[in-house]
C-alpha cells in the first residue's frame, strides 16, 4: 500500500477507536448491554484496520482478515436483537 493509504488506514482505526471508547464511557454509566456490544465491535473493527493497512487488501488471499468485519457486525446484529426481543 501507498504511504497516503497507509495514513488514511491509521486515521480510520483511530476513529474506530474514539468511537469505541465513547460507547464504553456510555456503558460505564447504564451498564446497558448494547453500549458493551458495540464498543467492543467498534474495537475489533478498529483491529481489522490496522491489519489492512499493515498487511494491504491488494489480494483475495488476504480475504480472512475481513472475518473481524463480519464478526464486529455479527456482534451488532445479536446485540440489537437481544435487546428488542420482547420478554414475556
Amino acid at each position: 500500500m501507498s504511504d497516503p493509504a497507509v495514513m488514511l488506514s491509521g486515521a480510520v482505526a483511530a476513529g474506530h477507536m474514539v468511537v469505541g471508547v465513547f460507547f464504553l464511557r456510555f456503558w460505564t454509566r447504564t451498564r446497558d448491554r448494547l453500549f458493551l456490544a458495540f464498543a467492543g465491535a467498534f474495537g475489533l473493527l478498529a483491529v481489522n484496520q490496522v491489519l489492512v493497512g499493515i498487511y494491504g487488501s491488494t489480494s483475495e488471499s488476504q480475504a480472512p482478515l475481513y472475518l473481524l468485519r463480519l464478526a464486529a457486525f455479527g456482534l451488532i446484529i445479536l446485540a440489537i436483537v437481544r435487546k428488542n426481543v420482547r420478554r414475556d
